[in-house]
């Protein structure tokens, strides 16, 4: 941070400082801030494959017995509680005698509140305990388009869906299908219908860090500069093109630096990574029934 602020500076013709992070001039100060201000601006501007992250997870669910009383909202004599005490919220609740998108309330000792009473008696009743809440990543900022699969199905996932779209798939009277559909909601990675299997899924994701303490290795540890020795990982020249952009801007002289910035900023993305490798041959086959995966003869014997 440090070193491309006096490496503007210098470019610049302002004075050159020896420290930012501590520094009380307000010249510095705001040097600092719009260096942090394009360290976001690049965040949002393009999906760089060093804050790009993979999040692979397996579904969670129990199956337990216990014992329901028609019109109440108490589960009682639990088999086992394992699983569900520390985040009982997280889960939904399958089996006879529930209604459609009832969900767990707490737990206490062999018992535990749903949302919804019972809509018939029973003992020993098996019920599933399906996990359809996952906590995003404490980095996460934004969902890599058309990455989300269910590794177990080898299928993608269909969302994410819109609040209405996901009210209409939990009013219980349509069919979602074979096919896990999700939505992002408060901070969580949702999905319906309840699974009780064990789904292994992943998505990737944009991450919102982008700057670098000393102790980092590669990974980007920090949403932005704090610290003199901390890096980015954005090219020196963009970052100092940057900072020259917005300081002249900011002081009223205008867009002198924008041309530098912008060819900077197309080099940066196109040494992102490679550039993919085009193909002749026909598109990738669909995953249900299509004229490619049905048999030459005896279809549906």
């Amino acid at each position: 941070m440090l070193q491309l602020i006096q490496q503007a500076t210098t470019e610049m013709g302002l004075p050159v400082p020896t420290a930012v992070a501590s520094s009380t001039n307000v010249d510095i100060v705001q040097q600092l801030g719009l260096l942090n201000a394009i360290g976001y601006q690049l965040q949002r501007e393009f999906e760089w494959q060093q804050i790009t992250v993979e999040r692979r997870f397996p579904t969670v669910f129990y199956t337990y017995t216990a014992n329901l009383i028609n019109g109440s909202a108490t589960i009682s004599s639990l088999s086992s509680t394992t699983g569900l005490t520390s985040t009982p919220t997280y889960f939904s609740i399958t089996g006879t005698g529930l209604q459609t998108d009832t969900y767990l309330v707490s737990v206490s000792g062999t018992s535990a509140i749903v949302n919804l009473p019972a809509t018939a008696s029973g003992t020993g009743a098996s019920l599933t305990f399906s996990q359809t809440l996952y906590a995003l990543p404490s980095d996460f900022d934004r969902l890599k388009d058309r990455t989300d699969w269910d590794k177990t199905k080898h299928w993608e996932m269909l969302g994410p869906e819109t609040g209405q779209q996901w009210q209409w798939l939990k009013s219980g009277f349509i069919s979602t299908g074979p096919r896990i559909r999700y939505r992002m909601l408060g901070g969580f990675f949702q999905i319906w219908p309840p699974s009780g299997i064990a789904d292994y899924l992943g998505f990737e994701y944009i991450s919102k860090n982008w700057a670098l303490s000393a102790s980092a290795s590669i990974t980007p540890d920090k949403a932005s500069l704090t610290v003199d020795t901390d890096t980015c990982i954005f090219p020196d020249r963009l970052m100092v093109a940057g900072l020259k952009h917005m300081y002249f801007q900011i002081k009223g002289f205008g867009d002198v630096f924008l041309g530098e910035f912008n060819r900077q900023l197309d080099i940066a993305k196109a040494n992102d990574g490679g550039s993919p490798t085009l193909s002749m041959a026909p598109r990738m086959s669909e995953v249900l029934i299509t004229q490619q995966n049905i048999p030459d003869s005896g279809y549906g014997n």
